[in-house]
């Protein structure tokens, strides 16, 4: 598979996603996305001690970021 194609496929049926794969959906690194969870900015949660982003929480992210922004 290319690996372009890798980038935009996207399977909609996730629920959760990994840390690395949050990251990319953001367009930031892995330690920025870190950063975002630690800081309460980005939900994500432990399962069996792994750590997991619900799939909507980028999506949620972004859309109080531009609220933010908007009123500032």
């Amino acid at each position: 598979m290319d690996a372009a194609l890798s980038e935009v496929t996207v399977d909609s049926t996730l629920v959760l996603l990994t840390v690395e794969e949050a990251a990319r959906r953001l367009r930031v690194g892995r330690t920025t996305c870190f950063s975002l969870i630690r800081t309460g900015k980005l939900e994500s949660l432990l399962v069996g001690g792994l750590r997991r982003v619900p799939a909507d929480a980028p999506a949620a992210y972004v859309a109080r970021l531009r609220t933010e922004q908007r009123t500032a």
